[in-house]
């Protein structure tokens, strides 16, 4: 699933490319995957994309009708799914459940071969997110603060990598990341009951990580695509996710993966302590 990184650099391509662009049509192919009243679309055509959100997980497009209305369109790309930009009359590719044409011809393809991803559409309130979204409460973990940070994490007594991934608690983080910023703070993923300062250093393990993946364009290990149909390559520079039996970077010591709650966690049992 695209995590913070993979959504973000997605953000960053569409607001390079349709803000400040009018929507002209939109044509929902499978409404399925549409979490509101269809009728509500008919809003958006000639309405201005003002501003392009990300939070967590989800991508949020701003976009303000001619008579002033403010709307939030959100995108969940779930497992698969692609927002992707193609010229005027591009091919759809299958599995294509949504089209959005803008004022220069440009449109903006949603797809999802395994049809976990969602769209939505809800008025945009004064400030933060719409609630009819229902966008994840937790923390921005490029923006919490340490003292927010050790709050949240101080008395739990769930495993570290369980609690890293509630959205509830901070948003945005899936296994690639929990894993690689606990392998960067040294944590061993089932550690319960973390004292204050490796929290802070995760916190800022988690930092580093978020911030090189970005730049990197995020992972892609499966379906994973910018904006622009592009691949990511910080899964070039894992060092523990997906890594099974491989040679710690560090030490040498073989990756182990166990499972906890259902999901995969990777780790080093040399570099990562409890």
């Amino acid at each position: 699933m695209p995590e913070l990184p993979e959504v973000e650099t997605v953000a960053r391509g569409l607001r390079a490319g349709i803000l400040a662009r009018r929507l002209r049509t939109v044509d929902l192919l499978r409404p399925s995957i549409f979490h509101a009243d269809p009728a509500l679309l008919a809003a958006l055509p000639g309405a201005e994309c003002v501003a392009i959100h990300r939070g967590g997980k989800y991508l949020v497009l701003e976009l303000q009708a001619s008579g002033g209305a403010r709307w939030h369109l959100l995108a969940h790309l779930g497992m698969s799914g692609r927002l992707c930009l193609h010229p005027s009359g591009a091919a759809r590719v299958p599995h294509t459940h949504a089209v959005f044409t803008w004022d220069d011809g440009r449109e903006l393809h949603f797809s999802d071969p395994r049809r976990f991803g969602r769209l939505a559409l809800a008025p945009a309130p004064a400030s933060g997110f719409a609630p009819a979204l229902a966008v994840a409460p937790g923390a921005e973990p490029l923006e919490v603060s340490e003292a927010e940070f050790i709050r949240r994490f101080r008395a739990r007594n769930a495993p570290i990598k369980n609690a890293l991934m509630n959205q509830k608690l901070l948003r945005g983080l899936g296994n690639i990341y929990a894993d690689e910023s606990l392998f960067r703070a040294g944590l061993d993923p089932r550690a319960r009951r973390v004292s204050r300062p490796r929290l802070a250093r995760l916190r800022l393990a988690i930092r580093a990580v978020l911030r090189q993946a970005i730049a990197a364009g995020g992972s892609s290990i499966s379906d994973y695509v910018d904006s622009d149909g592009q691949p990511g390559w910080f899964h070039l520079r894992h060092r523990v996710y997906g890594r099974t039996g491989q040679p710690c970077r560090r030490c040498a010591t073989p990756i182990r993966r166990i499972v906890l709650a259902g999901r995969s966690a990777h780790f080093c049992p040399q570099c990562q302590r409890r």
